[in-house]
């Protein structure tokens, strides 16, 4: 693991303390390849100078496991049948990762399966539901509140893409904080995960700020000078978690929505990792 840091970033010892989690790991956006494997392996290999860099403690992911939410009906087949590929990832670097599986709200049966064959059972912490794709669906939908209502039973965590759009929905599918608010308030004793603070953040802040269930995300956004004040400010600090969106986005840009803003040493410890492992292990 490198023992320097980069211009900008604080000292190896300074980013170790801060024991980062990461909530938004998108290598190849989860997607084994055709081989199964060899696309999401390297995705991950080619992170990892950034993630030690970083000094991140823990990631997590999340891995399609073969309920229609990819385009690929072969690769669909490989992942049912062979669950092993799925694991792998998991298996070669146990202390670096973690995972929630992408669900398919059009097919209700086969996620419940799912749910229960890699979180009853283990070792999925939780659930992420995508915003494009054949398995995007609006997340009020009675289809996702079933899906919902099965993770609140075994205590996991919910990730909801959200984004607000210049014009409207990317498709009829995409989820907006508006929308997450709504499921919400029905599962008050479950925890959400706003990703990408809707994207639009001050609209996104604004529509999850009386729901104390959603927790925003940072990633996935151009960093802008008074994101994470703003969110402080009308969310509290305690339902902020940080997402680093690698390897797509950078290290410094992603880090930088935190480390650079004008908020308290302390907030940066609950928002880098703090609130997380809160969030799974409590």
């Amino acid at each position: 693991m490198p023992s320097f840091s980069l211009p900008g970033l604080p000292s190896p010892d300074v980013l170790k303390s801060y024991r980062i989690r990461d909530s938004y790991f998108t290598p190849s956006h989860s997607h084994p390849g055709a081989d199964g494997k060899s696309r999401l392996i390297s995705d991950i290999e080619r992170s990892l100078p950034a993630i030690h860099l970083g000094q991140f403690e823990k990631l997590c992911f999340f891995p399609h496991v073969g309920i229609g939410t990819t385009t690929d009906p072969q690769l669909e087949k490989l992942l049912r049948t062979n669950p092993q590929v799925v694991l792998e990832p998991f298996e070669r670097w146990p202390d670096l990762l973690f995972g929630m599986i992408q669900v398919n709200a059009h097919n209700v049966a086969a996620s419940l399966d799912a749910i229960n064959r890699w979180i009853a059972d283990g070792p999925m912490r939780g659930v992420y539901f995508p915003g494009g794709g054949p398995a995007a669906m609006t997340c009020t939908d009675r289809n996702v509140h079933q899906l919902v209502e099965r993770v609140a039973d075994l205590n996991g965590v919910i990730m909801q893409h959200t984004w607000f759009k210049t014009g409207g929905k990317q498709g009829p599918g995409e989820s907006t904080p508006t929308e997450l608010a709504e499921l919400a308030a029905q599962f008050p004793e479950q925890s959400f995960l706003c990703a990408h603070a809707g994207g639009e953040w001050e609209q996104g802040i604004r529509a999850i700020q009386d729901f104390p269930n959603i927790l925003a995300e940072t990633s996935g956004f151009d960093a802008t000078a008074g994101f994470l004040e703003m969110a402080v400010r009308e969310l509290g600090a305690e339902r902020i978690v940080f997402g680093s969106h690698l390897p797509s986005r950078s290290l410094g840009t992603e880090l930088g929505k935190v480390l650079g803003a004008e908020i308290s040493e302390r907030d940066k410890q609950r928002i880098l990792g703090e609130n997380y492992r809160r969030l799974l292990d409590g």
